[in-house]
């Protein structure tokens, strides 16, 4: 079980290039990774998606890789074409504004878009020989960063889901006597009505047919089997969150029927209590891939 929050961060330096790589993650329903990197590494991006991708399973992703190469190889070309193009309107502007006579700045020149182009070396797998290594290394650190708060995640809902199970043992044993409970009220209001003309098999028959309406016992099984199904998801799915969830609303169902039907206080007490564990675990469960 894994946490969807996480954070790493790998740095190398020396004397030919500075590459950082950091990822950190919140909360999401689905994978949502944003990856963020100079241009020039644009080539890698698919690659470096993939591999993120195969790690992490749901959250909001925000991966950013820094590069800076100190002895980098470029070509300069200058358009020539372009810097006197620009000098002849720049020069069209002074004579229109009676400023003839003032000399150009070189470095207005050079700054126009197009006179000076710059090319880069960005063979890829020149870049990505420097980042692999960091990239993966960050990678790792921000999975056991994640595994270590899915750990504590996983220690807390196990906590709360073994107050739900005490809950669910006391309703077992109270199913009894709220079935005696609900028989004696029955045969009183029968005897209230009827006096001492009650037909007790037609009594028996009524309290049978009610008591498949009103007893617990179903709910309690069902109860039951969905406390073992969320066990089960928390220790054999790599991405339990969503399943979770769907599973603690149908134990919610389930409790909040057997408080419909309660006429004791201890049952009641249970009741709250499983509820109140229960919510625990749904925000929990918000926080988990």
């Amino acid at each position: 079980m894994r946490s969807m929050t996480g954070y790493a961060y790998k740095e190398i330096a020396d004397e030919n290039v500075n590459l950082s790589v950091e990822i950190k993650s919140w909360n999401s329903r689905f994978l949502d990774l944003s990856i963020n990197m100079p241009s020039f590494l644009g080539r890698l991006e698919q690659r470096i998606r993939e591999a993120a991708s195969g790690a992490i399973l749901r959250g909001k992703v925000e991966l950013n890789i820094r590069l800076r190469e100190k002895n980098a190889r470029v070509t300069i070309d200058v358009d020539e074409n372009a810097a006197r193009a620009y000098k002849d309107a720049i020069q069209k502007v002074q004579d229109a504004v009676g400023l003839g006579a003032e000399k150009i700045p070189l470095q207005l020149i050079v700054n126009q878009e197009g006179v000076l182009n710059i090319q880069k070396d960005v063979d890829p797998e020149r870049f990505w020989s420097m980042i692999e290594p960091v990239f993966k290394e960050a990678l790792a650190d921000f999975t056991k960063d994640r595994d270590r708060e899915g750990a504590n995640l996983k220690k807390d809902l196990l906590e709360k889901l073994a107050r739900i199970e005490e809950s669910e043992k006391l309703f077992k044993d109270w199913i009894p006597q709220m079935e005696r409970l609900f028989r004696e009220g029955i045969v009183k209001r029968f005897h209230e009505v009827l006096g001492d003309e009650v037909d007790e098999q037609r009594v028996m028959t009524e309290i049978a047919a009610l008591l498949v309406k009103y007893t617990i016992n179903e709910e309690v099984v069902r109860l039951q089997s969905h406390i073992d199904a969320l066990k089960s998801e928390m220790e054999t799915n790599p991405a339990p969150g969503r399943k979770i969830d769907f599973i603690c609303q149908e134990m919610n169902r389930e409790i909040n029927t057997i408080g419909s039907k309660n006429q004791f206080i201890e049952v009641g007490q249970a009741v709250i209590a499983a509820k109140d564990a229960l919510e625990n675990i749904r925000e929990q469960a918000k926080n988990i891939e």
